[in-house]
Order: structure tokens, then C-alpha cells, then sequence
């Protein structure tokens, strides 16, 4: 099979969060499959160094600092894009944020913190992507990061499941509107991933110990083993694959 399905030259692609973790990993693997890739973040430092390292590497890389739970701070990021003359022909929804706490102790605002930045993002995002995707009439893809919550819930995450699972349905509505546009929209759902977030737990031996147990690979993931999803969903590889959700997971759901 010709490596050309999964070639991304000649597309740009706009990854939000990406200034660091798991965003920043996704940002450089589509750049090297060929991509000019946008990052995003709300720190302007953060992300001017990310572009720096990305350039270092050989990636045509711009940045963009913006809110992505902001409605008007998005729709002024993608207008600037139109006036810089980037066309955003692949968006990854990976910005996110965690939030651990006992719903019986959970304060509305803090709720609503994580489903707007984890999933109504999401939707501001893809829908000023797509709303350009449609009127260029070449299609698009977009690429929205879930997670096993996308299917299982646990204790004390409850906003974090929710959005979660608001993502694999915002997926498949993206697929059911925009399918006739050409515009390609899925999920990636990755398991436990050793990323900043995911700190606390890691150097917690009880639960670095049950995510071992409880996994066939029997070991974290890497935000690098999201690459290859990520690329593939991205690219003419994927053109007929629409509302799905891919779990990269180690096979954790698979014995659930």
C-alpha cells in the first residue's frame, strides 16, 4: 500500500493545547508526516517556544494564543487565520483541562470550567474550521481528542466523563452534518498516558500499580503512540471513516 494515503504535505493543520503534553507530541507527528501545523495555547511564551522547537525540527509551524472556551477570542483567532491566508484543512480538538472531586463536593463553576474548556471547545472550534472547510469545497478533517472516560466513568471525574462522552457524540453529529461536505470527523480515545495531567497518578504507587494491572500492556502509554491515530485520521487514509472513536488504550476496554 503506498505510503502517499498518509502523506500530509501540502495541508495545515491546527492543533489546540498543543503547546506541551500530549497536543505538543500530536502537533509534531503531523508536521512530520508533512503537515504545517498551528499551536495553540493560552500562554504566549509557551507557545512561541513550542513553535521554536518545531521549526528546529523542520516543521513549518505557526502560532496562535487564544481561549478556546471563548467564543469571541475563537472567532477572532480563525479571522486572523483568514487574513495570514492559513486555510485549516486538519483540526485536532486536544486542549484540556482535569478537574478531582467528589461530585457530592463539586461546585457548579468548577463543572462547567471543565465542560466548556473539554467539550463545548470543541464545538467552537470545529464549527468555525468547518464553516471554512465548507465554503472552500475540499473537505476536511477534524480530529477530537476523547479518552476512555469517552466510555467508562470513574470516581471522582465526573465533569472530565462527561465531556469526555460529549465528544464522541459531538463527533458522530459533526459526521451526520458535515459527511456531505467531505469533511471526515472522528475520535481518539487514549488510555492512561503519561502526560502532565497525569503526574499525580503516576507517582501515586497504588494507582501506578492498578493501571498495570488492569492493562494487558500491563504499562502506561506515550503520548507518541497517539501519532500514528492521529496521522492516519488526518489523512486521505481515513476518507471514509466518519463519527468513529478510536481507543488507544493498550486494550484496557477490551477487558473491562
Amino acid at each position: 500500500m503506498s505510503t502517499t494515503l498518509f502523506d500530509l504535505n501540502g495541508r495545515t493543520a491546527l492543533v489546540t493545547g498543543s503547546a506541551r503534553g500530549i497536543g505538543y507530541c500530536l502537533a509534531e507527528g503531523l508536521g512530520a508526516a508533512g503537515a504545517a501545523v498551528i499551536v495553540n495555547g493560552r500562554q504566549a511564551a509557551a507557545v512561541e517556544d513550542a513553535v521554536a522547537r518545531l521549526r528546529d525540527r523542520g516543521i513549518a509551524a505557526h502560532g496562535s494564543v487564544f481561549d478556546v472556551a471563548d467564543e469571541a477570542a475563537v472567532a477572532a483567532a480563525f479571522q486572523a487565520f483568514d487574513r495570514q491566508g492559513l486555510e485549516i484543512d486538519v483540526l485536532v480538538n486536544n486542549a484540556g483541562i482535569q478537574h478531582r472531586q467528589p461530585m457530592l463536593e463539586l461546585d457548579v463553576k468548577d463543572w462547567q470550567r471543565v465542560i466548556d474548556t473539554n467539550l463545548t471547545a470543541a464545538f467552537l472550534v470545529g464549527r468555525e474550521a468547518a464553516r471554512r472547510m465548507v465554503a472552500r469545497g475540499r473537505g476536511g478533517k477534524i480530529v477530537n481528542i476523547g479518552s476512555l472516560t469517552s466510555e467508562a466513568a470513574r470516581a471522582t471525574v465526573a465533569p472530565y466523563t462527561v465531556a469526555k462522552g460529549g465528544i464522541k457524540m459531538l463527533s458522530r453529529a459533526m459526521a451526520a452534518e458535515w459527511a456531505q461536505f467531505n469533511i471526515q470527523a472522528n475520535s481518539i480515545g487514549p488510555g492512561y498516558i503519561l502526560t502532565d495531567m497525569n503526574t499525580a497518578l503516576v507517582n501515586n504507587p497504588q494507582f501506578d500499580a492498578w493501571v498495570k494491572a488492569s492493562n494487558p500492556a500491563q504499562r502506561w502509554g506515550k503520548p507518541e503512540e497517539l501519532v500514528g491515530t492521529a496521522v492516519y485520521l488526518a489523512s486521505a487514509a481515513s476518507d471514509y471513516v466518519n463519527g468513529q472513536i478510536i481507543y488507544v488504550d493498550g486494550g484496557w476496554l477490551a477487558v473491562l
